[in-house]
């Protein structure tokens, strides 16, 4: 019944919002209006901000103002974008960050023209799929992730925009093993990454990724070798949690990814 209850809401509240069918002046999502706990209110959120068009409309608008840098870079991704500290790790260089975490394949897409394009960088950094394999935004074929990947490569292309594709990184259990084994207070939960993340899924993407990226000019950046171990995990020493680089990791990966930027800008 509860469940039903915050159906109805949501749907109200949606409804109430679009049913106003006017156009606005400037870009600016609104809050939901709703009285309910902040779950249901980030859920509402949500259904009026889907592919978060909002969270760096600000940002963009202010970058814009300025002129182009001729080596503007613009790293589009998820949570292991949005976590990488690009101003600590490059200081100095005009590397703007426009990653979102959970974000899936599909909404980086939608994303690409107001966070990517209209940026005018000289070239575009896409580290993207591993959500799509976790279905967070629902199931998908390899198909459809392919799909999305090459239409916002040749999209940026066309646009003059280097593409730079990296390969999805490993997971690990390394974490929940440890919880499992008492090596770590129970008070902290950890999840099996690999039920969630299948190694054999983005093995299958990766080698797609290469092939494509070869075959559209795009560069090709290889973290995964970087990142596995003997057992097909993510090495341990680069992550806390199984899924994320800690800063031992992106420390590899600014080594990686900096080579691969001035190869695409030279």
């Amino acid at each position: 019944m509860l469940n039903r209850i915050l159906a109805l809401i949501l749907i109200g509240t949606f409804i109430s919002v679009t049913a106003q069918g006017q156009l606005v002046e400037e870009f600016n999502p609104p809050k939901a209006n709703s009285c309910l706990a902040l779950t249901a209110r980030s859920l509402a959120d949500q259904m009026l901000d889907w592919n978060q068009l909002g969270r760096y409309h600000a940002e963009n608008q202010e970058l814009k103002k300025q002129s182009p840098d001729t080596n503007r870079v613009v790293f589009l991704g998820d949570s292991i974008t949005d976590f990488w500290k690009l101003s600590e790790c490059f200081p100095g260089k005009p590397y703007v960050n426009r990653g979102i975490s959970g974000q899936t394949t599909s909404q980086m897409l939608v994303r690409l023209y107001p966070d990517v394009i209209n940026l005018k960088p000289a070239a575009m950094v896409l580290l993207a799929g591993i959500n799509d394999i976790a279905q967070n935004t629902g199931p998908q074929t390899s198909g459809m992730i392919e799909n999305n990947i090459q239409a916002m490569t040749e999209l940026a292309q066309h646009h003059g925009i280097k593409v730079i594709l990296c390969s999805i990184m490993p997971v690990s259990d390394y974490p929940y093993l440890k919880q499992q084994s008492g090596q770590i207070s129970n008070n902290i939960k950890t999840t099996k990454w690999t039920d969630s993340h299948p190694a054999g899924d983005i093995i299958k993407l990766n080698v797609w990724l290469k092939d494509f990226a070869e075959e559209v000019n795009a560069i090709y950046v290889n973290y995964f070798d970087a990142f596995v171990d003997d057992k097909g995990l993510l090495k341990e020493s680069f992550s806390d949690d199984g899924l994320h680089p800690n800063d031992e990791g992106y420390k590899v990966m600014n080594k990686i990814i900096e080579a691969a930027i001035q190869k695409a800008i030279k």
